[in-house]
């Protein structure tokens, strides 16, 4: 068997793919109950996040299991699997392995080295477990992926490097300033009551926020960790609950928002948060998109433009008969697919523009770019003219800031586009990281990396071959014990004495011969390229491969049985 993860992230995918192929909490346990329920399969376990959904599982073949895995991953999401497919990324084996412990240790996070994800691999392996679809391979696997993230936070510096999503979204949202000047004073609501949004709650309250409300559907977990925020001691922040019906008014009260809940649909609306502005301003709420040009202003910048069309040089090489009605020599140079420089030299030539004759060029050295334009006119219907850029409108400074941490997203992405108001969601912080600066601590943790997947490796590699050597031995003490039998038989005047030297000198023989070539062969197997000793093992010694397969069938039912709960 071998292990195998098909998976998409903020990496592979766009948030658009992400937010809809999230899977709920009940939609994760029906795909790992139906992936080992799947014939290439025999055990699973998804890792499930605001930026990245992967299925883990133990296969015994690999493009059945890809083609099973996807197929899977589709069924269960809202995203068709020729829609996804582009988008999904597979590792297998060792390279299965490196990935999740660069994903334990943060490498692959939005933010690199947050820790957060730590708690997001004991939760999915925690659900594996319950559902009965870990078995020794996954349970090894997670367990020692949270080790190694344990220690590289622990042994590097890998903590200053990135910071949990929650640090990074508030960060965004105070743009230059520092978050505690930022927050202080601030009155903030946050919506939803997991993990993150707790995480949300403790960080503002740090940073100075006066008041702190949380709003979730069960009242009594919002509750719980309003209780929780006025009780830490750190904190000089009030903090209440509320039920969700209670938002639209708290709203209007609140100068910054958080949301991570697990709705499947919106929380907030666009026209929520306008009437919220409103409320606060007594002023509607103007559209303030990326250009944000009033009509008036396009039209009077239309007016100063050159007229369009061809100039009256009688030496122009351009058939005017045969340009259509809208041809403009104005036009953008990516339309003609034409150097922008160039077109603009002749589009001045051709206007009678300022430029100097001197500079112009021929209209024999023009002909063939005029020929070009009018074919390109003969194809679109004309070239678009160029513009004067507008500048863009100054946004007012947000009365209102919101942060989205949910997947599928909670507030309405065209809250974007309204004036004095400032949000960021899983994509603008998706754009944001990219940029953020690497420390040298994350070289150490690939290390760190590379070392414990060789580790891995090799104990999986020896582990593989144990239930072989177990049954090589077990088949041994049968022989010793068959031939002692026949011995006491044929030599029944034997004392007990003589017969316990016997059987020792036997014993002692038969574990000097096996001592050697066993201990060597878990060397080899532990090696790159090991697998196939136990094969040759079963070979030389005719072992039953049943008698292996119950061995290694003993060693999991044990291991299930001493693990703590």
């Amino acid at each position: 068997m071998s292990l195998l993860v098909v998976g998409l992230s903020h990496r592979s995918a766009p948030v658009s793919v992400l937010e809809r192929a999230a899977l709920s909490a009940d939609a994760q346990s029906k795909l790992l109950q139906d992936t080992v329920a799947a014939e290439p399969a025999t055990e699973a376990a998804v890792l499930a996040t605001c930026n990245r959904i992967e299925l883990y599982a133990d296969v015994d073949k690999f493009h059945a299991g890809v083609a099973e895995l996807s197929t899977l991953l589709a069924q269960h999401s809202d995203v068709g699997l020729e829609e996804l497919t582009p988008y999904l990324y597979v590792h297998y084996e060792d390279r299965a392995v490196h990935h999740l412990f660069s994903v334990a240790c943060g490498l692959d996070s939005m933010v690199v080295g947050e820790g957060q994800i730590l708690g997001q691999i004991k939760d999915a392996l925690a659900r594996a477990q319950e559902l009965h679809t870990a078995g020794r391979l996954l349970n090894d696997l997670f367990q020692q992926a949270l080790r190694v993230g344990k220690r590289a936070h622990s042994e590097t510096g890998i903590d200053r490097a990135g910071q949990s999503l929650v640090t990074f979204g508030l960060e965004q949202l105070a743009v230059a300033a520092p978050v505690p000047a930022w927050a202080e004073g601030k009155k903030a609501l946050v919506i939803g009551a997991g993990s993150m949004s707790s995480l949300a709650a403790a960080t503002l309250a740090r940073a100075g926020v006066a008041e702190v409300v949380v709003a979730n559907r069960t009242f009594e977990r919002a509750e719980r960790l309003a209780q929780i925020l006025t009780e830490t001691e750190d904190n000089a922040v009030t903090a209440r609950a509320v039920p969700m019906d209670a938002i639209p008014g708290e709203l209007t009260r609140a100068d910054v928002i958080v949301s991570c809940t697990g709705a499947t649909g919106l929380v907030l609306t666009a026209e929520a948060v306008a009437q919220a502005v409103e409320g606060r301003t007594g002023r509607p709420v103007a559209d303030a998109g990326p250009t944000a040009v009033k009509p008036e202003r396009a039209e009077r910048s239309a007016a100063s433009l050159p007229p369009a069309g061809v100039g009256a040089d009688e030496n122009c090489p351009l058939d005017l008969a045969a340009v259509q009605p809208g041809f403009s020599v104005m036009g953008e140079a990516a339309v003609a697919g034409m150097d922008a420089a160039t077109l603009e030299q002749h589009a001045a030539w051709a206007a009678g523009g300022t430029v100097d004759r001197r500079d112009r060029r021929t209209p024999e050295t023009d002909a063939e770019l005029i020929t070009a334009l009018a074919a390109t006119v003969a194809t679109v219907g004309r070239i678009p003219e160029r513009r004067r850029p507008e500048p863009v409108a100054e946004r007012p400074a947000p009365s209102l800031f919101l942060l989205d941490l949910a997947m599928p997203r909670d507030i309405d992405a065209a809250v974007h586009r309204l004036a004095g108001v400032r949000l960021v969601d899983i994509e603008s912080l998706a754009e944001a990281s990219a940029d953020a600066p690497m420390a040298a601590d994350v070289d150490l943790v690939r290390r760190i990396v590379s070392d414990e997947v060789a580790a891995f490796g090799a104990a999986q590699r020896a582990a593989h071959i144990t239930p072989t050597v177990v049954a090589l031995r077990t088949m041994a003490a049968d022989v010793v014990a068959s031939e002692i039998a026949r011995l006491d038989g044929r030599l029944p005047d034997l004392d007990e004495r003589q017969r316990g030297e016997i059987r020792q000198a036997v014993h002692r023989v038969v574990d000097k011969l096996l001592h050697a070539p066993t201990v060597r062969v878990k060397q080899l197997a532990a090696e790159p390229g090991g697998a196939g000793y136990a094969d040759a093992l079963r070979t030389l010694f005719d072992l039953d491969p049943e008698t292996v397969a119950s061995v290694s069938r003993a060693g999991d039912s044990t291991e299930k049985k001493d693990r703590p709960a």
